[in-house]
């Protein structure tokens, strides 16, 4: 690691020494994110039910929710993600596999962004090398990939190169990679808005950028109001937008500015502290603070633009009824880490001595590893470290023969209607209809397993849907393992 950092001669035209940095990481990555597919680690939420409408897309129909909800609902009234869309052909060549590829390939990307956009400001290859490493290692990262497809993580991937647009002046090309993270999640356009508030801050001093990047600003925050208040209920049969979760503040986000503005301290207050006064959740702030201190953040103190533009991120997790979003796992802390990456070595490059770069660099990406190596060995929430921590032998085993299972799954026909436990839902989901075990409705095939998570129900209900299939002479039991069993409807 420390020889792909050496510093040496910046060369413009020298990204081939990249190539080992962002090799090894990519297949990090696969191994992380690659097994955890192949072994069941990933879910009908989110994988499944994204996997579901791609199958959807390919075939030119929209997606009805129907892989986790009882009533067809279009999927963009949950998330308006048209990244989907665009994924959908390549379902053909990579299969259930498909989006956990465009991920890895997009957390490379975005670091090569880094890269890229560091040497343009620094002059400096080792700190934009350092850049880069520092976006690879970062716990979010990682704990992105180890959990699913999320299109928010290729969203974030993608900001780096809205920066050198900006920077090279290149108008047309930024607008369309700041449109591009819009529609990647409808919370990507509330960022974007405080983003290009952010660089505006940045480039005041340029007068080309400063009316390019109000305008973008501006439509992020026209995209974003017109995308929650009237498209996604439109697609929600006028149902209000479903995912303000954020009773602490009001009921929506009218409400929620107006408290912040008449009450800021109580505001500050409720979030860094446990507002549900849910057990579980204490120490679940401090450590997503502890982890950031870790990983550079206060560095961002002497750039505040970079600050501005992480308000949204932390407001959308901190204010949060669900107290699993506070924390420091699944993909809810990405969009941390371009805006870090690439503000932290900023700061750096205005030391005047060189070894006082290479010194607080160092630091940093010491800091950043301890942060990631504390996310995988002990969070504050409990999280299936098998997921995770690749460098242990549980990550590549399972307790049962995982072969013999994928032989079970590949003899169910591909036009059946199936009703999946939550981790076979994705192996399954490039199929017409599919639904989330215990919904069966008119399925003609089950899968399930004892050994498996009962989610959504607890043990008790798994275990009744269960014997309920088991002595039911609606359902003769078509292949049985120790991994799973699949029964088929009888006729």
């Amino acid at each position: 690691m420390m020889q792909m950092l050496k510093p040496s001669k910046f060369k413009q035209t020298d990204t081939s020494k990249m190539l080992p940095l962002l090799g090894f990481f990519g297949v990090l990555f696969a191994v992380i994110s690659l097994v955890n597919h192949t072994l069941f680690r990933t879910y009908a939420l989110d994988l499944g039910a994204y996997t579901n409408a791609l199958y959807d897309y390919r075939n030119f129909q929209w997606n009805d929710s129907t892989a986790f909800l009882n009533d067809p609902t279009n999927l963009l009234a949950d998330h308006f993600d048209l990244y989907l869309m665009l994924w959908a052909p390549l379902s053909f060549l990579f299969g259930t596999y498909t989006l956990l590829l465009v991920q890895i390939i997009a957390l490379v990307l975005g670091s090569f962004g880094i890269f890229k956009y560091l040497k343009l400001i620094t002059q400096s290859d080792f700190l934009s090398k350092s850049g880069a490493a520092f976006f690879l290692l970062f716990f979010g990262v990682f704990s992105a990939v180890s959990f699913d497809y999320h299109s928010n993580v290729v969203a974030a991937c993608v900001l780096p190169w809205f920066f050198i647009a900006v920077h090279q002046h290149k108008i047309y090309k930024a607008f369309l990679l700041a449109l591009f993270i819009c529609v990647g999640k409808e919370n990507m356009s509330l960022w974007m808005f405080f983003v290009s508030l952010g660089l505006l801050w940045e480039y005041r001093s340029h007068k080309s950028k400063r009316f390019p990047l109000l305008l973008i600003s501006a439509f992020s925050a026209f995209y974003f109001l017109a995308i929650t208040m009237v498209v996604m209920p439109a697609f929600s049969n006028g149902k209000d937008y479903v995912h303000f979760h954020y009773s602490a503040l009001g009921t929506d986000f009218g409400a929620a500015i107006k408290y912040m503005l008449a009450h800021p301290f109580a505001a500050f207050e409720t979030m860094l502290s446990n507002h549900t006064h849910e057990p579980l959740g204490e120490g679940v702030k401090s450590e997503l603070f502890l982890l950031l201190f870790l990983s550079g953040l206060p560095i961002l103190l002497f750039r505040p633009a970079y600050l501005l533009m992480l308000v949204p991120i932390f407001f959308q997790k901190l204010f949060h009824d669900n107290f699993h979003l506070w924390g420091v796992y699944a993909q809810y802390c990405i969009e941390f880490a371009p805006v870090l990456a690439i503000g932290v070595f900023v700061v750096l490059s205005k030391l005047k001595s060189l070894k006082s770069q290479y010194l607080f660099a160092s630091i940093i990406l010491i800091g950043c590893l301890v942060s990631t190596v504390k996310m995988m060995d002990r969070s504050a929430i409990f999280t299936n470290k098998s997921t995770i921590r690749f460098y242990q032998s549980a990550h590549y085993v399972r307790n049962y023969d995982v072969s013999e299972v994928h032989t079970q799954l590949a003899a169910i026909p591909t036009n059946a209607i199936v009703s999946a436990q939550s981790p076979f839902l994705p192996h399954l989901s490039l199929r017409e209809s599919i639904y989330q075990f215990p919904t069966v409705k008119d399925a003609n095939y089950i899968v399930v397993s004892e050994l498996e998570g009962p989610y959504p129900l607890n043990e008790q209900q798994f275990r009744t849907a269960l014997d309920s299939i088991a002595l039911s002479k609606s359902w003769r039991i078509l292949s049985a393992s120790k991994g799973c069993w699949v029964f088929k409807k009888a006729n």
